[in-house]
């Protein structure tokens, strides 16, 4: 029996419905682009930034990415970079004077490179293990570029990075590699780059990337990495997972994995010849040349099954000069909640997205938006439809949903327990993403802590997420 309590319920997966007897289906939403919020264009950067990742500091939100001028520059080495904001739209790079660049310290770097060894990635998390000393409580993971090997680092601000040892050298992680803390296992979740398929000596062009899953009681040893569960979903290539906890419901994961597309294109065609960027990608050769990326959503309740649509979240979009290229759609990994993007409208989640990658121009971040909890939905067309969750218990007096109708849709709820007893909403209609239901006939008051089946019955709306409270 699930015994959601008080918490937000997200309808992304199958957990709390009712298959057998639901005809609304799941409906993924796509990102809409915003303004430019960075651009990579100081000396130490270029068109090779990437792996953005963003730590929300109890409002101060730090960003941490890669800054590298790309194998069409001069080559000088990779190094990261920070930058922050207050409200997720203006961002700085302050002058941190830690790191020296051609002679001076005026510049955002935090790390440089070490061993001689640039850096390939870089993640930072907030270490929530209420054991973890205050020396450490800034966690940073990272692969050195030709060195087979994960890497942990320790710092108590977030910007001055030591103790550097290794985590595993099972993997391949050149890519953002993630580790979560899990408060309910106490252990540490990561999430890494694997190859399966015909691996060979050179997976990289002929095995098939994958996320694969360890864990850890201590942040230093580690379980061998296996791949992750994606259930019936496709076969693909995922270039890298961008796993977190979702910030509304700490119970829900979500991730972002780019899609790499190649092995089924790997033939040069009319196509490529008329698609956007011709004169740069005929020069890249095969792989950077004809590899194709978007990006898609996954979710999953225990971090190891997950829930994984093949549809893609953000496609690269109308052709221009820097898109449909290999690069295109890797996200930033963390979610900032910010203002409505009309005056009065519901506050909205920003994600991040980087543009022209290895193009020999400076890359942007792009700020794109998202509806608060939609990354999916369950939806009913016109003709009406309907969704029966399981039985659950709750605890609360009143039922908030996030939804959305067109003005002739609607929804009407209905909560019942085992012996008939049961409530009905009023007629609901309109947008937003903490509506409190109505109801004609008692009070959700009435039916908490004991087993219930909820029916709503909609025509052309969509509903996100509920909570009783």
């Amino acid at each position: 029996m699930l015994n959601i309590k008080n918490r937000l319920e997200l309808l992304w997966d199958e957990t709390m419905i009712d298959v057998s007897k639901t005809t609304a289906t799941p409906k993924l939403h796509e990102f809409i682009q915003r303004e430019c919020v960075l651009k990579h264009d100081e000396p130490w950067e270029g068109d090779a930034c990437s792996w953005h990742n963003i730590v929300n500091d109890n409002g101060l939100y730090r960003m941490y990415y890669l800054g590298c001028k790309s194998t069409t520059y001069v080559d000088d080495g990779i190094r990261v970079c920070y930058a922050e904001s207050r409200d997720g739209m203006n961002w700085v790079k302050p002058k941190l004077g830690i790191r020296e660049y051609n002679g001076s310290k005026e510049n955002n770097i935090i790390l440089g490179e070490i061993d001689n060894h640039s850096f390939d990635a870089f993640y930072v998390f907030i270490d929530e293990n209420p054991v973890c000393p205050a020396d450490e409580k800034y966690k940073g993971v990272a692969m050195h570029a030709g060195t087979l090997g994960l890497f942990g680092f320790l710092s108590p601000d977030g910007i001055n990075f030591n103790n550097e040892f290794l985590m595993t050298d099972k993997g391949y992680f050149d890519t953002l590699d993630v580790v979560v803390w899990d408060a309910e296992t106490k252990k540490y979740m990561g999430y890494i780059r694997g190859f399966h398929g015909d691996i060979g000596e050179n997976p990289w062009e002929t095995g098939t990337r994958d996320i694969r899953y360890m864990e850890s009681v201590d942040f230093k040893n580690w379980t061998d990495p296996k791949i992750i569960d994606f259930g019936d979903a496709d076969d693909c290539a995922l270039y890298s997972n961008c796993v977190s906890r979702y910030y509304r419901a700490n119970h829900v994961l979500t991730g972002f994995p780019s899609r790499y597309v190649y092995a089924k294109r790997r033939e040069w065609t009319d196509t490529f010849d008329k698609l956007t960027g011709y004169e740069k990608r005929i020069t890249r050769g095969p792989r950077n040349g004809q590899s194709i990326t978007d990006c898609l959503f996954m979710t999953s309740r225990d971090g190891f099954k997950w829930k994984r649509y093949d549809e893609a979240i953000l496609r690269p979009g109308p052709e221009e000069p820097y898109n449909w290229i290999y690069g295109d759609c890797y996200p930033a990994l963390g979610m900032i909640e910010t203002p409505g993007s009309y005056p009065g409208t519901d506050n909205e989640i920003s994600m991040y997205m980087k543009k022209s990658h290895w193009l020999e121009v400076p890359s942007d971040l792009y700020r794109y938006t998202m509806r608060i909890d939609g990354f999916v939905s369950y939806h009913a067309t016109y003709k009406p439809q309907i969704i029966t969750t399981k039985p659950f218990i709750y605890d609360g007096d009143e039922l908030i949903i996030n939804f959305s109708t067109s003005a002739i849709g609607y929804l009407y709820i209905k909560i019942k327990d085992e012996d008939g007893n049961e409530i009905n909403s009023y007629e609901i209609f309109g947008d937003k993403i903490d509506r409190k239901v109505g109801f004609i006939d008692g009070s959700p008051s009435q039916l908490k802590g004991t087993p219930v089946v909820m029916e709503i019955k909609m025509s052309d709306a969509d509903i996100y997420s509920f909570k009783f409270e």
